[in-house]
């Protein structure tokens, strides 16, 4: 089975865990979506990266959530979201999904 790209899945994660929970007016259908996306990610990370590396991945990924809400009241809660999305999007790409990274061995 083919990896999956992650930093996509992360961003749909985050943007689409908060348009989720914001249209819906349901924040725990938002954590679905959330939780969905980082269940994805973390199978994926663990497969081709091993556990250490997913634990990094799944707590930034992580850290950027809970982060996105005291960012919110600093600059809005958009400008919040995409700022937390970029950060943990760009770290999955730079960590687990370029090619670069993906040629190095992972330690099991």
């Amino acid at each position: 089975m083919a990896s999956v790209p992650t930093a996509p899945v992360v961003a749909a994660g985050l943007v689409g865990g908060y348009s989720t929970a914001r249209l819906s007016g349901r924040r725990p259908l938002g954590g679905v979506v959330l939780a969905a996306a980082g269940a994805v990610c973390g199978r994926s990370w663990l497969r081709t990266r091993g556990p250490a590396l997913t634990g990094v991945l799944v707590g930034t990924y992580l850290t950027a959530f809970g982060a996105s809400h005291p960012l919110a009241k600093k600059l809005g809660a958009w400008p919040s979201v995409l700022t937390v999305t970029a950060i943990a999007s760009a770290t999955s790409y730079l960590l687990a999904d370029r090619p670069e990274a993906r040629s190095t061995p992972t330690p099991r």
